[in-house]
């Protein structure tokens, strides 16, 4: 399928999606709602595996959105700080991360830095590169999240000491080709990765991958270390949609266990 194919279509199934799981949300709120789940911790359990799935289908949902980015155009860049972003994110990520026995690190030698980036897009990047390191690498194992500057460039990378990926796989790692048959857990729809390179890319950046089976795999953001003269356009909207729940929960559904989604675990 032709990337502008997708950037069209796959909005719309989002909407539709999103309509129908909203009723669903609703309903099994008043069939379990947090003050009984409290209470009850057999119902907690059981309400728990509803919210997985609700989060699950709405990243599904949200990803469909971002299907925009295969558009061959600039991103909606403003000044923020890069820094600010980043570690935040990290800080709401590192908690879930040892639900799953992963060690977290974060290497930054900046205090602060403004740059020009599109700060929806950089979360949905960061969360793709988090949930496929937090997939494919077993309890004990480490991510380590840097940012830093080099020459007249900012890098971000997420690595980890994972499984690594097949070098037969690297030179179409980051191509778009709907599978032929559904694909076993841990693997999605494929469209992660072809979603963040053209996330770099609408930065005016590049995302490159170095891997090794067995030993774990880097990705590594690079783009260029600017600011922008004018303001954004008040037309730009963000793409994703989390109607008031746990953001980082939603980015990372695929990865987590039931346990992240009992009441206690969502406060």
């Amino acid at each position: 399928m032709k990337p502008d194919d997708l950037s069209s279509l796959l909005p719309h199934i989002a909407a539709q999606f999103r309509s129908s799981l909203s009723n669903l949300y609703l309903a099994a709120l008043q069939l379990a709602p947090p003050g009984a789940r409290e209470k009850d911790p057999e119902l907690d359990a059981r309400a728990a595996l509803l919210d997985q799935s609700y989060y699950q289908l709405v990243r599904l949902a949200n990803n469909l959105s971002a299907a925009k980015y295969f558009r061959e155009e600039a991103l909606p860049l403003q000044n923020e700080d890069i820094v600010k972003l980043v570690v935040g994110l990290f800080e709401k990520v590192e908690y879930l991360a040892a639900l799953l026995g992963l060690h977290m690190v974060l290497s930054c030698p900046m205090d602060r830095h403004i740059c020009a980036i599109c700060p929806d897009a950089m979360e949905q990047l960061l969360y793709h590169l988090l949930s496929n390191a937090f997939k494919f690498t077993p309890a004990g194992g480490t991510i380590t999240v840097s940012l830093r500057r080099t020459q007249n460039r900012i890098l971000l990378s997420v690595e980890d000491t994972g499984t690594g990926i097949p070098e037969e796989q690297l030179a179409a790692l980051f191509d778009f080709e709907a599978p032929q048959d559904p694909l076993p857990p841990p693997h999605g729809m494929g469209l992660g990765l072809p979603l963040c390179r053209h996330i770099a890319m609408g930065h005016g950046g590049t995302l490159m991958v170095e891997s090794h089976p067995g030993q774990g795999s880097r990705f590594t953001l690079s783009i260029p270390d600017r600011q922008m003269d004018r303001r954004p356009s008040v037309s730009d909207v963000p793409f994703d949609y989390s109607g008031g729940f746990n953001k980082t929960l939603m980015g990372l559904a695929d990865t987590m266990p039931p346990a992240a989604f009992l009441v206690r675990s969502q406060d």
